[in-house]
């Protein structure tokens, strides 16, 4: 695959990604059967990946998408590695469901397979606007 067209992939991947999770659509979003998630809020936390395509949906999306009630995000910028065999997303999410409103500054790297298919995901953001509302002002 020439890289011109390998490094449109990836990018198309991080908007798919993020267009999905606006419209909460878990089945748009191009996950291999196999992959796996770390991410802060996750159950096992960053330490303990969920794996396979079954276990993000179950253990991670459906959790996931009454926060994402009139979710606004901001695709800031995305970074390729040399090899283009991952992406990673810079972003702002802001969260309207909590009061007040979150905005969380999210990196989230996707490791992509030859298919097109997000094989590796791991999201890093500080949770504790989530967890812990109003935290800034303590």
């Amino acid at each position: 695959m020439q890289a011109a067209i390998r490094q449109q992939q990836l990018r198309d991947i991080v908007s798919t990604y993020f267009e999905a999770m606006r419209q909460k659509d878990f089945a748009a979003i191009p996950y291999a059967e196999e992959a796996t998630l770390r991410a802060p809020l996750a159950l096992g936390g960053v330490n303990q990946p969920l794996i396979g395509k079954a276990a993000l949906h179950a253990q991670w999306w459906t959790p996931l998408q009454p926060a994402l009630e009139n979710v606004e995000i901001t695709v800031l910028d995305t970074y390729l590695n040399e090899s283009l065999t991952a992406v990673c997303a810079e972003a702002l999410i802001t969260l309207n469901v909590i009061s007040p409103p979150a905005t969380l500054r999210v990196a989230d790297r996707f490791t992509v397979n030859g298919a097109g298919q997000i094989i590796e995901q791991e999201n890093h953001f500080d949770p504790r606007d989530v967890t812990n509302p109003g935290w800034q002002n303590s």
